[in-house]
């Protein structure tokens, strides 16, 4: 199993959307199947909260919650987003990812910019979801001609009420065509895998702390029962070698990769290139981040890679990867710039994500 590393930088993944998406549902997904994972959430602009054990998710909105630990929750303006980054990204916190879900008029390149902007050593980018609602996607675009470009901007777009539509195929096909290289996943009740967007192990064992999973099997009486085996719908590839791999060979792999292939994550030894270093590497769509890692002196020094998609070749992805091994000796002194591009400095400006500056 890929460990995670507990001084790893935590992501901020912007959940946006037209108001009756279905953004909030999405969210409330999210938190119920995280695996464990501890979500901060700063929603509809108005406040932040720090989510864990309470069963809150159904009130997620526009109004106060309390939590255990007293209200967090008041009304913000867009300039205070910094703070409560700063604010959840405190170790005390113990926060894994954080998801901001945006008002349904909210500008995404705007929020994207800002959560770019901030200062803060734990904080990076983690990508921006747009939600879709395919029952009323025609509507939408005519009111809401701006949409476009949200989708032009988007690294995963979740294509809403597809079971609603008159067509559903057919808005599928017309949002990939909007949505330039971004995954586009198709999906009832808000119910997207959220392997999608964040490992979904907590950064540490939580003794004596309930995750939403554990609550939720807590009101069900304890029984498996209606529980969602998202990944039945796509297929998953796991990649594993003890052979460092080439630097080019990877980045050609991962520039190319084919539509379908919605998420990357893992572990990547370069081997001389680096050899102080193992990279965490997180791609959503044509979202991709590397974050270097020094090697513990215990572990093995292995190359570990999981792949999700949906009719995706992964007799030939195998190939492809198993072709980055045969590259590895070929490797020179500027080999790792292709790699290094998608390294976030937590002390400089990030670059923004492709597509950011024509969008404006």
């Amino acid at each position: 199993m890929i460990e995670q590393s507990a001084a790893k930088q935590i992501p901020v993944v912007v959940l946006a959307g037209f108001l009756g998406s279905g953004k909030t549902t999405v969210l409330n997904h999210l938190l119920h199947r995280s695996g464990g994972s501890r979500i901060g959430a700063i929603v509809n602009d108005f406040g932040a909260i720090e989510i864990d054990a309470m069963a809150v998710a159904g009130a997620l909105g526009d109004s106060t919650v309390s939590l255990g630990n007293g209200c967090l929750c008041c009304a913000v303006d867009a300039g205070e987003l910094d703070a409560y980054l700063e604010r959840l990204a405190q170790p005390s916190a113990r926060i894994d990812v954080i998801v901001i879900e945006a008002s349904g008029l909210a500008e995404p390149q705007e929020l994207v910019r800002m959560v770019l902007a901030s200062e803060h050593p734990r904080i990076v980018y983690g990508g921006l979801v747009e939600v879709v609602d395919a029952a009323e996607f025609d509507g939408t675009r005519e009111n809401h001609p701006e949409i476009d470009r949200h989708l032009a901007l988007a690294d995963l777009v979740v294509v809403n009420k597809v079971d609603r539509a008159d067509d559903g195929e057919r808005v599928l096909r017309a949002v990939r065509e909007l949505a330039d290289r971004a995954a586009v996943v198709p999906a009832t009740y808000g119910r997207v895998d959220p392997e999608f967007l964040f490992d979904c192990r907590p950064t540490e064992e939580r003794i004596g702390q309930l995750s939403f999973d554990d609550l939720h099997r807590q009101e069900e009486g304890g029984h498996e029962v209606h529980r969602d085996h998202l990944h039945s719908a796509y297929d998953t590839l796991s990649f594993t070698s003890e052979v460092p791999l080439g630097p080019r060979r990877l980045m050609d792999f991962l520039d190319s990769r084919p539509e379908g292939l919605y998420r990357i994550k893992g572990y990547v030894d370069f081997g001389v290139q680096d050899s102080v270093n193992r990279y965490a590497v997180h791609a959503v769509g044509r979202f991709l981040r590397f974050y270097p890692e020094p090697w513990s002196r215990a572990e093995a020094r292995l190359t570990q890679l999981v792949l999700i998609g949906s009719g995706i070749d992964t007799a030939a992805l195998t190939k492809e990867l198993d072709a980055c091994k045969e590259d590895a000796p070929h490797a020179d002194e500027h080999s790792m710039w292709g790699v290094l591009r998608y390294v976030h400095d937590g002390h400089a400006q990030d670059e923004e994500p492709e597509g950011l500056d024509e969008a404006g």
